[in-house]
């Protein structure tokens, strides 16, 4: 099964980088709209989520044809993280070590294409799609949890070994860890809804007690910011959305940070995903 097209070439560190993540909701529902927006932001690397494709079936002349190397792993029609580089893309890795794995009622378990990591221009980036919890009560949520607590667990050990490691944990994290991440926090909360949970909270902010540091938010302060919108109930033309697709870096990376942005505009129009892509800029 085809993992990387074409072989990763070795690139140090490069400067002036732009990386971006974007949950796609389909990739090859919305091919055209990825390609007209890498070429009109010129990322350098892009994290993509919920490819929602397998890799025998992914759009790989998508992304070489306008000069990236690109890595995916999608083992059905749901889930699926992407990396696209056109500064190098090695050591490409599925899964983080110990990544949970998930089965109904504890039946028949199965790992899920949730985690993809590839090192782009010095920097160690992981495409992630964090699990919706769907609801407080629901088995998802324990397995959510889980899944955020291995991560953080093994994401702390690589900047504990080497403090200086360019890290950037990129995606779809399905938490809202700030009140003012979600357009109505009373509504959220009165409705026990997922994403603004107190054990979500909690383990997004342990990637923070860890070290990691949200690099998009200082660029980009709130409230009313969001990245997601909800395709019903008119949820985006109201300004009713979310935070919840960040970039998390380590301190070495997030030394570099010199700007971030949110495209709000790339969630406009026909065929358009529910999430913005989320661009940082690196010196």
């Amino acid at each position: 099964m085809a993992l990387t097209r074409p072989a990763g070439s070795s690139v140090g560190n490069v400067a002036g980088v732009r990386i971006a993540t974007w949950n796609v909701n389909s990739l090859r529902a919305r091919a055209d709209r990825v390609e007209a927006w890498l070429n009109r932001s010129d990322v350098d690397v892009l994290a993509i989520q919920e490819t929602k494709c397998k890799d025998e079936n992914f759009p790989w002349e998508l992304f070489e044809n306008n000069g990236y190397e690109v890595a995916h792993f999608g083992l059905s029609q749901w889930n699926g993280v992407a990396i696209a580089s056109r500064v190098g893309l090695d050591d490409v890795e599925r899964t983080f070590p110990e990544q949970p794995v998930f089965g109904k009622g504890g039946k028949d378990p199965v790992q899920e294409a949730r985690a993809l990591a590839a090192t782009c221009g010095g920097v160690r980036i992981w495409s992630l799609y964090v699990p919706n919890g769907r609801a407080r009560t629901d088995e998802h949520m324990a397995y959510k949890i889980n899944w955020l607590d291995v991560l953080r667990r093994q994401a702390e050990g690589w900047i504990t070994e080497n403090p200086g490691a360019e890290v950037a944990l990129m995606g779809d994290w399905n938490i809202a860890p700030e009140d003012d991440d979600v357009w109505d926090i009373e509504k959220f909360q009165a409705e026990e809804l997922t994403h603004v949970s107190e054990p979500e909270r909690a383990a997004f902010e342990a990637f923070i007690d860890a070290g990691f540091v949200d690099v998009v938010r200082p660029h980009t302060p709130g409230p009313g910011v969001y990245t997601y919108w909800d395709y019903t109930q008119l949820r985006f033309p109201k300004k009713q959305g979310m935070r919840i697709d960040f970039v998390l870096g380590s301190p070495a990376l997030a030394s570099r940070v010199s700007g971030a942005a949110i495209d709000r505009e790339e969630r406009k129009g026909k065929g358009a995903s529910d999430h913005a892509p989320v661009i940082v800029e690196l010196t």
